[in-house]
């Protein structure tokens, strides 16, 4: 396993991190096993957040990890408030609520301190510096050790890189979703900030699943882009790897996060560890196969 500092952090990260979202808490034996077999095999990045499965998910990682604290790095989330009545959430990025909602996350992850707190979205009408100050105010008191944010929006990162100490930003990225090689990703290469992609697989889409609509992309382009990955694939290095790899050649990627509920997918995620970098060429290869998109939006 390949491991990569986290922007200007101390923080030595997985280049494959274990995105928890997907691990089952109905099979809690099957989802920890996972997750100790991931750890074993190098992987030290495990993301979650408050939002997933209204704190079953974090209460999950939190005691499968009790034993072994040290050797992880715990990342969560906070922003989406459940109501009272679990009908839904709604988004609360208050000083006032992050300073709250962080105590429940320590205690279901069974933790004094979080390596890693992002703020779950945000939006330009967000009271943004009083958001800062709450993450800079758990910095001091010693219950985080650095935050960022998980956002896609253009707008947002660049108020969040002039006025915060951000050290990462987690954002979708794969062959089929290139907007943020338009700006943002050198912005945050520029300002040592570290990149946690998601979603680098298109749902599957780009490895195996039928091809239907995604973003701006018709289904004809869907499936040029999976099979021009596929056309690179060899036995040694898998559709999968192949992928992933399309995001790491970014300067800025500190980690492909993936989603993981199988003992496959944790397969698929530890085999890219092995595999080797594009090249030049590949990467010419695959750019070339479907116009890039950009932001319409959030610009």
């Amino acid at each position: 396993m390949h491991y990569t500092t986290l922007g200007s952090s101390d923080l030595k990260i997985s280049s494959t991190g274990f995105g928890c979202m997907s691990l089952s808490v109905t099979n809690p034996n099957e989802s920890t096993r996972l997750l100790h077999e991931a750890l074993n095999q190098g992987v030290n990045y495990f993301d979650t957040a408050d939002l997933y499965d209204k704190g079953e998910n974090e209460k999950l990682v939190g005691k499968a990890f009790k034993e072994n604290r040290q050797q992880v790095i715990l990342a969560t989330k906070v922003g989406n408030q459940w109501r009272p009545d679990g009908s839904g959430w709604d988004w609360n990025p208050t000083k006032k609520y992050i300073l709250q909602a962080v105590e429940g996350s320590l205690q279901r992850l069974q933790t004094d301190y979080l390596d890693l707190y992002q703020l779950h979205g945000g939006t330009l009408d967000d009271p943004i510096d009083e958001t800062i100050e709450a993450f800079e105010i758990l910095k001091q008191q010693g219950k985080i050790r650095h935050y960022g944010i998980s956002s896609i929006r253009p707008n947002v990162i660049r108020i969040y890189v002039q006025r915060s100490n951000i050290v990462s930003v987690m954002m979708q990225y794969s062959l089929l979703d290139r907007r943020p090689e338009e700006e943002v990703l050198d912005l945050l290469a520029q300002h040592q900030i570290g990149v946690l992609t998601r979603g680098s697989l298109a749902q599957g889409l780009l490895v195996g699943k039928p091809a239907k609509t995604y973003l701006n992309y018709p289904e004809d382009e869907v499936k040029k882009a999976a099979d021009v990955i596929k056309s690179l694939s060899t036995p040694e290095r898998s559709p999968v790897e192949i992928a992933i790899q399309y995001v790491r050649h970014q300067a800025a990627v500190a980690s492909a996060v993936l989603g993981i509920r199988t003992e496959a997918q944790l397969q698929d995620a530890l085999s890219i560890s092995l595999s080797r970098a594009l090249t030049e060429q590949e990467l010419k290869f695959l750019k070339n196969a479907i116009p890039a998109n950009t932001y319409e939006q959030h610009r």
